[in-house]
């Protein structure tokens, strides 16, 4: 599957807003946006002046903003939109918990990548095992009580043996749980909205599709 292979920094000058898409170096002042905080472009500081931005356009934003927070492709995107529909409750709300429980993003929240790209990579290296079974698909979704686990061949690499006195600092999310000790973590339950730290404004998500 296609995925994006340019510059995450001109992702989060567009959107005016840091999304956080390279881990540690977005809190340095090596941070792309601290520098230059307007659009990417020739025209990027014109366009910083324009206007107020039509209805269409505040939704489009906050959907290409989602997009790219998650590193999801407009086809994607579309279809986790669908199964948002077609559960109860919220679509806005049940989008954002869909998206939270990709395998990418899950392991992001346990710590064991610095970004959600990174996560990314490493899924597709084949270095977590979900439910004692070898997992390679980013997209997959988690379900409660699954777990998951950093290989025990994976757990001799330099990465990992390093990365294991930093997880005692991580703080998850309430609807996981870490065990620092045996590389694995556990879904305790599905994520609620208030549970979902990202700032999307759901329902202009919502709106935009339902035009």
């Amino acid at each position: 599957m296609a995925r994006y292979t340019g510059s995450k920094c001109k992702l989060c000058r567009r959107e005016g807003e840091k999304l956080f898409l390279k881990g540690d170096r977005c809190y340095s002042p090596k941070c792309a946006f601290e520098r230059r905080s307007y659009a990417p472009g020739m025209h990027g500081r014109r366009r910083s002046f324009r206007r107020k931005t039509s209805d269409y356009g505040v939704q489009l934003r906050e959907k290409q903003k989602a997009r790219r927070i998650y590193g999801v492709l407009e086809r994607q995107f579309r279809r986790y939109f669908k199964m948002a529909l077609k559960h109860k409750g919220l679509t806005g709300a049940n989008l954002l918990q869909t998206l939270e429980l990709r395998l990418d993003n899950v392991v992001y929240r346990f710590g064991f990548a610095t970004s959600r790209d990174q996560a990314r990579q490493l899924v597709l290296h084949g270095h977590f095992e979900l439910n004692g079974r070898r997992a390679r698909t980013p997209s997959l979704l988690v379900k409660a009580n699954d777990v998951i686990a950093v290989r025990e061949r994976s757990r001799k690499m330099t990465y990992f043996k390093d990365l294991q006195s930093a997880l005692e600092h991580v703080t998850t999310p309430e609807w996981l749980s870490l065990d620092v000790e045996n590389m694995q973590g556990h879904v305790r339950s599905l994520p609620s909205r208030e549970q979902i730290d990202v700032p999307i404004r759901e329902q202009l998500i919502v709106e935009y599709y339902s035009r």
